[in-house]
Order: structure tokens, then C-alpha cells, then sequence
């Protein structure tokens, strides 16, 4: 009996020793993640896996929805013929049903897109207000929420409402994730390899997941991709609350104010960008609905050709990311010629289409486009970023909830129009007007040919002064972007009037002082 006695302080040490040693290392875990250097790094992870997340759940119900659907059509068929006798009545009634079937699935998938183009103006709002962490955090939340639905839905209404509830989450996940890589890499060069990994990331989510549910759903069931993205929708979210703490609340009552939605949009600069972001996703929105009944019948292609058509697509798309950021780093002067590029292109590869006999031609149109996307999208996101650093307030929300309605407005007329388009004018038409849309905006880009020579300081102290003489307005921004400066200094300008120049810029204030 003393043995035991003798060993239960050593007992009570050891765990003691183990707990502390515990404590420590979550102490040191606690200071690794407030490393600014590696919480940006944590950032763009979490911020990627929400941007894989989003497009995942955009494409895994192109293989699933529609055969759901198509069986549950079926079974209400059968239960009508059962209860009703008279073959012309069924006959008429099935045909009518087959007629609005495809417009349901067409409405079904552009609903999310819809959603998000109404939702985005008042999320870029919210985010310039609120910060980039709690907007982040609502969007996971709501994409977990609609991904259950989607998993237990079992008719069209519930489908619909998954769908329309992946729009709302989406127009706040993913705008507050780009503005939030925008504004934690400040510096040029970082923020153009940061908004390409994260471009990397919506590609590898959009490619993937038609196979990917397509397999699952054959082997496993319609709950089951669903309840996978779910599960990592759920880690992304905890794993965002640890680290970015959304409610903290630490440096929020510090935030500039952005400026306001309309105005960017009045801006002809970033209305340019928006335009090409707009017109260079149409001919990927348009062909994704119409191209695997064209492929049925022009080419006789099996199923599985049908389900692997863009999956190639996914290796050329990160080329073109990688040698965009690599030639920004090295000619950062040129982003506008690297969109320009990228238009003629995605318009050289959308005429080609059409005149494509086989599976293996076919790919190397759809490479073309997808690499040509990558260009115009790597080189203009962080050309947004720009913008608003030399000629506004940098303050990112509302600028990215611009870029995202571009997209937007290509996704909702996708599904909707470009069957009514081929049905009416002809697939061949529909390229070739999607085609020679993006060759002739490609000259428009010019016009951001010397967006890189602006100075930040000109524009900043134009944006103070340009509702007038608002002395406590500006004094109050002045007070909060004092942290962020190195000096301040009092100056009069050209027409004698007293203003604040800065004596000496932080990388963090103006990502783009190596061109001004």
C-alpha cells in the first residue's frame, strides 16, 4: 500500500509537467499564427479553401441535379399513371412537363448567380463597414447551411432555395476573401502571386467537381459530395473563427472609410476592368449549359467525354496564372497588355470551336479559353486593387463586389439565355459572336496603359478635397491612417490652400509606390 502512496505525487507531477508543456506549446502556437508573416499565409489558406468551396458547390450539381430531377419526374409520372387511366391525358401532360423541364434547370442554375448580382452592391457596402473578417465568416456559415439543404433536399423548391442560399453566402465569402488578400499583401508583387494562387484555387474547384459528384452520386448517393463539402465548409469556418477572431472588434473602429459603390463604378478605370471581367467569362458561362448537347449531337460523345470536357482545361488555366504573375513581377507596366492578350485569345479559341470533329480538337479551343481567362483574370484583379490605392480609399470591399458582379452578370445569363441563343441563331453564331466580342473590347484595355504612373499622394489628396472644404472630414482620416504613416507634414498646394502631404510612405499605405 505505501508503493502506491509514494508514486501519486510523481503521478501528480508528471501530468502536471505535461500540462504546462501543453500550455506552452499552445502558447507558442498562439504566437506563430499572431506572426504577421504567417497569419497572412493562415489568411490565404482560409480565404482559398472558402474560394474552392464556393465553386465546388457552383459545379458538383451539373452531373447530379438534373438526373435528380430528371428520376424524381419519373416517379411522379408513374404515380399519375397509376392514378389516372386515359393514355392522351398522360401523353399531354408528360410532354408539357418535358417542355419546362429544361427552363427549370436553366432557372435552377443561373438562381445562385441572380442572387449574388443583387446581393453584391449591399455586401461591398457591409464589408467597407464592418472589416473583411465577420463578412467572411457569415458567408462560410451560409454556404454550410445551404450545402445541408442541398444534401437533403428532395424536390425542386428545396433545391432552389439551397441554390439561392449558396448566392447570398457567396457574395459575402467571396468578396470579403479577395479584399482581404488585397489588403494583408499590400505590396504589388505579393498581391498579384496571392490573388493567382487564389485564382488557381476557383479553377482547380470549378474543374474538379463535375467528376468528382459525378462518381459520388453513381457510387455513393446524392448526400454524400455534398455532405464532404460540408464537412470541409465547416473546418474552413472554425478554423476562421480561430484565427481571425471576426469578433474581436480590435481594429475596426480604426477602418478608413471606403468609398462608396456608385462612385467606383463612375470611375471609367475600374469600369473598364469590369467590362473585360464581364465579357471574358461569357464564352465559359455560355458554352457550359449548351456544348454537351452540341457535343451529343455533332460528335456522338459517350458520357464520360461529356463529364471530363473542361477538366483538361484546369492545367493550362494555372499555366497562364503562373506566367501572368511572373511576367508582372518583371514588367509590372504591362498588366494591361497581359488582359489584352488574354481576350484575343479566349475570342481566337471561341471562334475555333465549332469547327471541332472530335473529343481531342475540341480540347484545345476550350485550353485556349480557359488560358486566356487566366491572363485577363490574374492581370486585372490586382489592377482593381491598384485603382482604389491611387485614386481612392484603400478600402476593398466595394471594389471586389464589382469584380463579382462582372462575373455574376456572365453566370445568370449563361444558363438562361445561351440555350434560347443556339435554339434560335445556332451554336456556330454564338461563338463567333462571343469571339469577336472579346477581340474588339481588347483595345479598350489601352486605356489602363498608364495606370501605373499615378501617385498615390495627387490622388488621395483629390479624393479629400473633392466635396469641398470638409476641414473635420479631413482631419479625421487624417487621424486614422496616422498609425499607418510613417510622417505627416502640412503643405500648401498650387492654389494656396493649407493641405496634409505625406512626408513618407509605409508599404502598407500604397501598394503601388514603386511605380508612382
Amino acid at each position: 500500500m505505501e508503493q502506491p502512496e509514494g508514486q501519486a505525487p510523481n503521478m501528480a507531477q508528471s501530468a502536471a509537467s505535461k500540462l504546462s508543456q501543453i500550455g506552452e506549446r499552445t502558447k507558442q502556437l498562439g504566437n506563430a499564427i499572431q506572426d504577421p508573416e504567417r497569419q497572412k499565409r493562415i489568411i490565404l489558406v482560409i480565404v482559398c479553401i472558402a474560394l474552392f468551396l464556393d465553386n465546388m458547390l457552383y459545379m458538383v450539381i451539373v452531373p447530379i441535379i438534373p438526373d435528380y430531377l430528371e428520376g424524381l419526374q419519373k416517379a411522379a409520372d408513374h404515380a399519375q399513371a397509376a392514378a389516372v387511366h386515359t393514355n392522351s391525358t398522360n401523353s399531354t401532360t408528360h410532354k408539357v412537363e418535358k417542355g419546362n423541364f429544361d427552363l427549370q434547370i436553366g432557372v435552377l442554375f443561373a438562381s445562385k448567380a441572380i442572387l449574388q448580382l443583387l446581393v453584391n452592391p449591399l455586401s461591398g457596402t457591409f464589408i467597407d463597414r464592418v472589416g473583411y473578417d465577420i463578412p467572411l465568416f457569415i458567408g462560410l456559415n451560409v454556404m454550410f447551411l445551404s450545402t445541408l439543404i442541398f444534401a437533403f433536399a428532395d424536390n425542386y423548391a428545396t433545391l432552389f432555395l439551397a441554390r439561392s442560399m449558396q448566392g447570398l453566402g457567396s457574395a459575402f465569402a467571396d468578396t470579403s476573401g479577395i479584399a482581404m488578400i488585397a489588403d494583408k499583401y499590400s505590396e504589388e508583387k505579393e498581391r498579384s502571386k496571392a490573388l493567382g494562387i487564389a485564382l488557381a484555387f476557383i479553377s482547380f474547384g470549378s474543374l474538379v467537381a463535375p467528376p468528382f459528384g459525378g462518381v459520388l452520386y453513381e457510387f455513393a448517393g446524392k448526400r454524400v459530395p455534398f455532405l464532404i463539402l460540408a464537412c470541409i465548409c465547416l473546418t474552413d469556418g472554425i478554423l476562421c473563427l480561430c484565427v481571425l477572431k471576426p469578433f474581436s472588434n480590435k481594429e475596426r473602429e480604426n477602418m478608413p472609410v471606403g468609398t462608396p459603390i456608385y462612385k467606383l463604378m463612375l470611375d471609367p478605370y475600374i469600369a473598364v476592368v469590369a467590362g473585360a471581367l464581364t465579357i471574358c467569362n461569357i464564352p465559359l458561362a455560355f458554352l457550359e449549359p449548351t456544348i454537351a448537347n452540341w457535343m451529343e449531337e455533332n460528335m456522338h460523345s459517350s458520357q464520360w467525354e461529356i463529364g471530363m470536357t473542361w477538366f483538361p482545361a484546369f492545367f493550362p488555366h494555372v499555366l497562364g496564372v503562373y506566367l501572368t504573375v511572373k511576367l508582372a513581377a518583371k514588367y509590372p507596366h504591362l498588366q494591361w497588355f497581359y488582359g489584352a492578350i488574354g481576350m484575343v485569345f479566349i475570342g481566337a479559341s471561341s471562334c475555333t470551336v465549332p469547327a471541332c470533329k472530335n473529343f481531342g480538337q475540341l480540347m484545345i479551343p476550350l485550353c485556349g479559353i480557359c488560358f486566356g481567362i487566366a491572363f485577363v483574370d490574374t492581370a486585372l484583379l490586382p489592377t482593381l486593387g491598384f485603382l482604389v490605392d491611387v485614386r481612392h480609399v484603400s478600402v476593398y470591399g466595394s471594389v471586389y463586389a464589382i469584380a463579382d458582379i462582372s462575373y455574376c452578370v456572365a453566370y445568370a445569363l449563361g444558363p438562361v439565355v445561351a440555350g434560347q441563343i443556339v435554339h434560335d441563331l445556332g451554336f456556330v453564331q454564338l461563338n463567333l459572336g462571343m469571339g469577336l466580342a472579346n477581340v474588339l473590347y481588347a483595345p479598350a484595355l489601352l486605356l489602363l496603359k498608364n495606370v501605373t504612373q499615378m501617385k498615390p499622394s495627387f490622388s488621395e489628396r483629390n479624393m479629400l478635397l473633392e466635396d469641398g472644404p470638409t476641414g473635420l472630414y479631413d482631419t479625421i482620416k487624417m487621424e486614422q491612417r496616422e498609425k499607418k504613416r510613417k510622417g505627416l507634414c502640412t503643405t500648401i498646394d498650387e492654389n494656396g490652400i493649407e493641405t496634409f502631404a505625406q512626408r513618407s510612405y509605409s508599404e502598407e499605405e500604397s501598394s503601388g509606390g514603386e511605380y508612382a
